[in-house]
């Protein structure tokens, strides 16, 4: 009982409280978030890209997302990212005072969080995470949202491209700006789809009934005309008329025209004597075939 080495437990000892709840580091997660990929965790690269929810993005680590057709993918980071299309490459402006890594390698370099490599070419804040920016999606330009509500205009302050309200999105926003943010992407994404359903039944409309131009005959009248009707005006159309057209009117064959006796032209009686139709070639009705003789040339 007692002087044998023994120790009395306290109570502090015995009862165990509830664990501390470890509190996450604003600055350690401001640069995870301004410098460091969504969704593969590597150091952000240009080209950057950022989704409609606001997040931050290596291009080439999208590509490979999408990519990849296994099972084994992050979802949770980029489940709404279903194609190229829905990220928008960033046109960033760098900050003239970052060194990024041209200081000491010894081990003794001072990290300034509050450096950042790209600013806002407007009012010259830096992406950092101590002010808000966005980026439009019509174009990719980012700047600070001090700078969209101090110079109020419907065009880009860099780059002079028209947006609408619905353009912006802001970057690395608060759990309420995400909500807006996803909203307005399952809105935008409707009216796109319900766009292509109304466009295809107007296509298959203009496939099935081909343009027929006014005052032209369809293919029924076509094809209801007699083929002595068809045959005559074709007939007309090259210049031919029909048999029994009296001779001396319009549409008589060029060829019967140029067809006229011998005896009506300015050559020589010898020369006209080589045809027929000379009278030195005409034969007497003695002279002319008969059932005997074999041709008409044996008299």
């Amino acid at each position: 009982m007692g002087c044998d080495g023994g120790t009395i437990p306290k109570r502090h000892e015995l009862v165990k409280g509830p664990k501390k709840v470890e509190k996450v580091d604003k600055d350690a997660e401001l640069v995870a978030q301004w410098n460091y990929c969504a969704l593969s965790q590597e150091i952000l690269r240009r080209p950057i890209v950022a989704c409609e929810l606001g997040r931050l993005y290596n291009k080439d680590a999208v590509i490979e997302f999408l990519l990849d057709k296994s099972s084994e993918k992050p979802l949770k980071a980029a489940s709404h990212i279903r194609s190229i299309k829905n990220v928008t490459e960033l046109k960033l402006s760098d900050n003239p005072a970052w060194e990024g890594d041209k200081g000491s390698t010894k081990g003794d370099k001072h990290d300034d969080l509050q450096r950042a490599r790209f600013i806002c070419p407007v009012v010259g804040l830096e992406m950092n995470g101590r002010h808000r920016f966005c980026f439009l999606r019509s174009c990719g330009c980012v700047f600070s949202e001090r700078a969209l509500k101090e110079i109020k205009a419907e065009v880009c302050h860099t780059c002079g491209a028209v947006f609408q309200e619905d353009d912006v999105v802001v970057l690395n926003g608060t759990k309420g700006d995400v909500e807006l943010l996803e909203a307005r992407m399952e809105e935008r994404r409707l009216r796109a789809k319900l766009g292509k359903k109304t466009r295809k039944p107007k296509a298959a409309e203009t496939v099935s009934k081909p343009d027929v131009p006014e005052g032209g005959a369809g293919p029924s009248a076509v094809t209801s005309r007699k083929p002595e009707e068809t045959s005559l005006d074709s007939r007309e159309k090259a210049g031919l008329a029909p048999k029994g057209t009296a001779p001396g009117k319009a549409g008589k064959a060029p060829c019967a025209a140029m067809k006229r006796p011998i005896s009506d032209s300015h050559q020589s009686e010898t020369y006209k004597s080589l045809f027929t139709s000379h009278s030195s070639a005409k034969r007497s009705k003695e002279e002319s075939a008969h059932w005997v003789t074999h041709t008409s040339y044996c008299f």
